[in-house]
């Protein structure tokens, strides 16, 4: 196969990844965008493999290599998508980023061990050019930030690992934005230093501080920010590929990097939006301490309170519902008895529309992911913008597990969320909340809307009780 041929076929690749991002941007869109993606991915892989066998000494050996890598990678990935709970998808995109960042450590580890087998160089003995150089320490160092911080991100996520840096709340200790500053201009300090004397030692130094700032950014960060992490190691992830794409002088690389890192960055300004965080605290890993939990014995607050009978009785005698999802729904996988009861409502008469917070669940679009595996029709899903303007006109909202994106204490001045934007479920005629306890949320923070006049607290399993609503229901 000609380098011609080579290049045409990645520009191909590149245009179908292009195309796949435009067709995620929406859920109408979603199956045709990840249609591309898939073939854009196997045209990637196919020229790859292509040229490598043209490249190759020996390709015989060097192609069986990389199928068996296929081969074993591919079947992990396939079972693992194939059985990932929908609660667990978190888990799985922070490992999928890991996985991505400790490719560009290996790939950057060996490009400058052997320059001359990835082409870099002419032959074996020769020196890095000082541009490739600086190229392999960004990748590394990216790649490396990427694989630890998944790594902390996954356990958070997770939530059923006792080690102290996998729990949800934040890791805290004195001066430590001093440290993770020192350490980050170490690690700048010596990717110098290697891009102009080449020297072995200091790479893998650099390197060895990269995955220890990757974790020492992302344990700072309570769990009601993880949806904001997620987005943030999409990006660096990206950005770690296309320094190595760089590196080796593959077009392909550069541009699915870019794009990937590109289009993270952007996911996660909105998040930051939607939030009310600071995007350069995000990227430094400098927030998530102050607006965590706040521990302590809390005043009992009476609540009013009811039976999933009551809330159906609700719901039926209403002209207008919107039904606010959340990690409880998603927990109690009751997604589809959800929908039924949307229904059900609709049959009578009733216009039902959902409601959906940019960082509702744990990483963006979870709630859309989940409604549109119970196949919710996309016309009855709304996002936080143009539905806040309907809640005043709400007979009914339905809160199903959701918590912090509905609380009104960001509406207070000198609270820890204050400025974050949140769905104005508070203004709706009557709030139904269904939850199975008062815990807080991962803010750590009481719900004012908990205990409004006009709210009443439906205790259980989210499952059971839209089942039970979804039997009372006339």
């Amino acid at each position: 196969m000609s380098m011609n041929l080579v290049v045409l076929l990645y520009l191909v690749a590149s245009i179908f990844f292009i195309q796949a991002l435009k067709g995620l941007s929406h859920p109408t869109t979603s199956i045709k965008g990840n249609t591309f993606g898939m073939v854009g991915m196997a045209i990637a892989v196919f020229t790859t493999v292509a040229l490598i066998f043209n490249l190759s000494k020996t390709p015989t050996q060097g192609l069986a290599y990389v199928l068996v890598g296929l081969v074993v990678g591919g079947g992990i990935g396939a079972i693992m998508a194939k059985r990932v709970e929908m609660t667990k998808m978190p888990e799985l995109v922070a490992f999928m980023h890991s996985m991505i960042g400790l490719s560009a450590v290996c790939i950057a580890v060996a490009a400058v061990a052997e320059p001359a087998a990835f082409g870099i160089v002419a032959a074996k003995g020769m020196e890095i050019p000082k541009g490739n150089r600086l190229e392999l320490f960004l990748g590394a160092a990216i790649g490396a930030i990427t694989f630890s911080g998944s790594v902390i991100a996954f356990g958070k996520l997770s939530g059923k690992y006792k080690f102290r840096l996998f729990q949800g709340a934040p890791v805290t200790f004195s001066g430590q934005h001093a440290v993770n500053a020192a350490m980050g201009a170490a690690i700048v300090g010596l990717g110098l230093y290697f891009m102009f004397t080449g020297n072995w030692t200091a790479f893998m130094i650099l390197l060895a501080l990269s995955f220890v700032i990757g974790v020492l950014i992302i344990i700072p960060i309570g769990g009601a920010d993880m949806p904001v992490v997620v987005s943030m190691l999409n990006s660096y992830s990206g950005w770690a590929a296309a320094g190595i794409g760089f590196s080796l002088n593959n077009p392909m690389l550069i541009i699915a990097g870019s794009l990937v890192g590109s289009s993270g960055a952007i996911l996660s300004y909105i998040m930051c939006k939607a939030m009310n965080r600071s995007f350069i605290s995000v990227i430094l890993g400098g927030f998530g301490g102050e607006a965590a939990t706040t521990g302590g014995a809390k005043e009992q607050r009476p609540v009013k309170s009811g039976s999933a009978d009551d809330a159906a009785f609700m719901l039926s005698n209403a002209d207008t519902v919107v039904i606010v999802p959340g990690y409880g729904l998603a927990v109690a996988r009751a997604q589809h008895a959800t929908k039924e009861l949307a229904q059900k409502l609709i049959a009578k008469g009733i216009t039902v529309k959902y409601a959906i917070h940019p960082v509702a669940g744990r990483m963006p679009g979870h709630m859309n992911v989940l409604l549109a595996e119970a196949e919710v029709p996309y016309d009855q899903v709304h996002e936080m913008e143009d539905i806040n303007a309907d809640f005043s006109q709400t007979d009914v909202v339905l809160v199903l597990g959701a918590n912090d994106v509905v609380n009104p204490l960001a509406l207070e001045k000198g609270s820890p969320i204050y400025g974050m934007p949140i769905l104005e479920a508070y203004k709706a005629r009557t709030i139904i909340v269904n939850k199975r306890s008062m815990a807080a949320g991962y803010a750590g923070l009481d719900n004012e809307l908990f205990y409004m006049d006009k709210t009443m607290m439906v205790f259980g399993d989210a499952k059971g009780v839209v089942e039970h609503m979804l039997k009372a229901v006339e």
